[in-house]
This record gives C-alpha cells, sequence and structure tokens, in this order.
C-alpha cells in the first residue's frame, strides 16, 4: 500500500528544491523518508532451532511519522492510567474561526502558547464559579492543527473529569450529561484569545502575506469578536477505560495515516477525507504530490513544541498531593507506580512475543544489531 513515505522518496528531493522549509519540516521529511530503511541499522532475529532470520529495519522515532506512533501512545497510555479517576470525563474542543489561520501559522509558537493558555483560563475560572461547579478541575489538553482534507485547522482537544477539588476539599461532582453551557465556554474563550492577541508583539517574517496596513490587526480582532466561536462538548465516557483508549487515538494522531492514502502516480496523491459537512461521507481528494507535501508539513510542529498539556490538579506540581486527594474522594484505587516493560507493550501491540519464532515457536536468539550505512 502507498505511504506518506513514497510521496517524500519520489517527490521530496524536488519540492525542497523549489521551497524554503523551517528546520523541524526538513528534519520531519529526512526522518520519515529514511524511516525503517537500511541507512538507519537494523538488527537481526535469529532462531537456533529452525535457523530462519527475520531482519527488521530501525523506525525513525519522529513523532510526526505515521509509522512510529503506536509504542509511544502504548507508553503514554500506561502513564496516563494512574492519573485517571472513578469519575465520568468530558470530551471538549475548542476551536478558532477562519479568520485566524494565516495569522497563527505565521507565528506558530506564540500562538499556539496563546491558545493553551487561553483555553487553560476559560476552563480555570468558569469551573471555579459556583454558578458552574465551585471547584478546581484538572484537565488533559491536545493541540491538532489540521482538518480531514489537510487544511490548516487549528484546535485544542481537552479531556476533562466531571468534577473538581472545592477549598474545603470535598469533591464536586458535575451534572451528569452537562458540564459548563458551550456558549459560555465559546464567549469566554473567544474574549481571552482576542485580549491575549491583542496584548502581543507579534513578528511577521518577511516572506508574510498578510496585510501591512496599520489598522488591519484591530479590524480583524472586531471581525472575530463579532463572530461565535465554535466550542463542542461531548457526552461524558461512562468508565475510564474508554477515557484511556480515547485519549490514546488523539494524543499521538499525525495529520494523516498511512491507511488513508489510495494511490501514489504520475505526481498525485489521492487520500481518503471525512466530510462532516456532508453527513459524515467518506470521500477521495486527488491533489499534486507537491500540494500534498505542502499540506503535510504545515502540521509539522515547531522544534521541541509540546502538544500535550496538563492543566490544574493533573499538573506536574499538583500530581503528588491534590491528585492523590482526589483519588481518595473518588473511591479511585490507589495502583503503585510500577513501569510496564517495553517487551509487555510490544506483546500487547503485536497479539504475540516477539522473542518466540514465528517458525517454530521456540525462543529465539538475542538481536543482532546492525550499524545504519552512514556508520
Amino acid at each position: 500500500m502507498p505511504e506518506v513515505q513514497d510521496v517524500f522518496r519520489l517527490y521530496g528531493d524536488a519540492y525542497r528544491k523549489t521551497n524554503k522549509l523551517s528546520y523541524a519540516q526538513h528534519k520531519t521529511m529526512s526522518a520519515i523518508q529514511k524511516c525503517r530503511t537500511a541507512e538507519l541499522g537494523s538488527h537481526r532475529d535469529v532462531c537456533e532451532n529452525c535457523g530462519v532470520v527475520e531482519i527488521s529495519y530501525n523506525s525513525c522515532r519522529n513523532r510526526h511519522c505515521p509509522k512510529c506512533q503506536t509504542l509511544s501512545k502504548e507508553r503514554w497510555i500506561d502513564n496516563q492510567k494512574r492519573n485517571l479517576l472513578n469519575v465520568g470525563y468530558f470530551h471538549v474542543v475548542f476551536t478558532v474561526p477562519d479568520d485566524l489561520r494565516s495569522l497563527i501559522y505565521q507565528n506558530q509558537p506564540v500562538l499556539y502558547n496563546m491558545l493553551f493558555q487561553a483555553v487553560h483560563e476559560t476552563l480555570k475560572e468558569l469551573a471555579a464559579n459556583k454558578k458552574y461547579l465551585g471547584a478546581e478541575i484538572g484537565f488533559t489538553s491536545v493541540l491538532h492543527t489540521w482538518g480531514q482534507n489537510l487544511s490548516f485547522h487549528p484546535h485544542i482537544h481537552c479531556i476533562v473529569p466531571a468534577g473538581g477539588l472545592s477549598r474545603t476539599r470535598r469533591w464536586i461532582h458535575s451534572r451528569e450529561n452537562f458540564f459548563i453551557p458551550v456558549k459560555i465556554l465559546s464567549r469566554k474563550f473567544r474574549g481571552k484569545f482576542l485580549h491575549l492577541l491583542q496584548s502581543s508583539n507579534l513578528s511577521f517574517p518577511s516572506n508574510s502575506k498578510l496585510p501591512d496596513s496599520p489598522g488591519w490587526l484591530q479590524s480583524l480582532l472586531y471581525a472575530c469578536y463579532k463572530k461565535e466561536w465554535v466550542v463542542y462538548c461531548k457526552p461524558p465516557f461512562k468508565t475510564s477505560a474508554c477515557v484511556v483508549e480515547y485519549l490514546g487515538r488523539y494524543t499521538h494522531r499525525v495529520a494523516i495515516s498511512n491507511n488513508r492514502i489510495i494511490n501514489v502516480e504520475n505526481g498525485f496523491v489521492s487520500f481518503k477525507w471525512r466530510d462532516y459537512k456532508d453527513n459524515n461521507k467518506w470521500k477521495v481528494m486527488t491533489i499534486s504530490a507537491f500540494e500534498f507535501i505542502r499540506r503535510f508539513l504545515m502540521h509539522v510542529l515547531p522544534h521541541r513544541f509540546m502538544k500535550i498539556r496538563h492543566f490544574g490538579f493533573l499538573g506536574n506540581r499538583n500530581k503528588n498531593l491534590k491528585l492523590l486527594v482526589c483519588k481518595i474522594l473518588t473511591r479511585t484505587p490507589l495502583v503503585p507506580k510500577q513501569k510496564t516493560s517495553t517487551l509487555s507493550l510490544l506483546c500487547k501491540i503485536l497479539g504475540r512475543d516477539p522473542n518466540i519464532c514465528c517458525h517454530c515457536g521456540l525462543p529465539r536468539h538475542p538481536n543482532i544489531l546492525s550499524p545504519p550505512l552512514s556508520a
């Protein structure tokens, strides 16, 4: 089946010659092209019983690679299981209007951080209001920047427990099918983000396509303030196990998975996409290979940028105290910290023990490493 790697191998060099890329984009393209090839080295699994030798090429481990997220996802999920509470969870999505997308793309690190800050302050202040909950909450936020057709569509997913910790150290449950009215969330989020945007000093690159008139930013802010921003809150999950699987799906997702790519030939790429505006119908889109690469690279995050963040009693400063109090109050079993081995995670992913030979069913010889071609 065709993959993102095939597109980069066939058309990546030509694209680099005609387009200016950032350091993170160069690194991502190079990593995906070399992923699981001899360029990154390999290891051989030798079975001493039947003599079969299997060669496995090393992966690139880049967080934007469609083939390298499964093990990272399972490790992250395993760590997050210890932070789950015995309560329901809400999934809240915060989206900015189309008018701001070009501005955000030209100032990614600054405005991505601003998005996280606006979401954090919105949820924190409204949850602290006695009219809605009157408690301190904790939640996990994940930044996504893509739509189904690979367009630039920045939004933040939040997984929020259905309740919070009061000042008197009591657990306050939110309503069963209701967290905070989405219109209230939307308008608070709009005000927070636009205020942060107005008070910031944005810098634009020389090749920026944004207008250079003095009152342009003020006009943009005014137009965005008049719009209703989209905030969506899904019904709560039934069990914490559902939350874990759902979290993994969102935290380590990349712009497009390989199984959505249908065809790569003659300078064009065809892929499946879901049209949410047309009853969630699956459709096929065909675009040039250069356009596909351009769209994919739009979603490469800045170097070392953290796209998963924890707030409130789930933040690193509060885990040892407040989260423990929340677990006791919600009658959540206290599981001792115990790191799951990589072998156990691989067994879960593969559905078998990788140290057992597939041909004879007996244990194999330890891995024999081969260096990368460049070594």
